[in-house]
């Protein structure tokens, strides 16, 4: 069964474009990855600061993966100083 991510990137309102570009930057290695199934970015319409993420990984094991790819160490980095909140949900479909 697939791993489904939700994860939710609330930037600072100062650094709005700083985070957009270094979630932007993520998406084509990510996307790349042999275990990745879906990696797309979002801005929610209604709160501009807040970013999501909807991911879909092969398993646990390659979602743990990608959270060691230089480019997901990148993005932490990039953005940790940048950002209000991050939340992960990590779901398993039922139906």
């Amino acid at each position: 069964m697939t791993l489904i991510v939700v994860a939710t990137i609330d930037a600072q309102a100062d650094h709005i474009a700083a985070v957009r570009a270094a979630l932007e930057a993520v998406v084509p290695p990510s996307r790349a990855e042999s275990a990745c199934l879906r990696y797309a970015l979002h801005l929610d319409n209604k709160i501009p600061t807040r970013f999501i993420m909807l991911e879909e990984w092969t398993d646990q094991a390659a979602l743990t993966a990608h959270y060691a790819t230089p480019h997901f160490k990148a993005l932490v980095a990039a953005v940790g100083d940048k950002v209000v909140n991050i939340d992960v949900a990590e779901l398993s479909k039922l139906m």
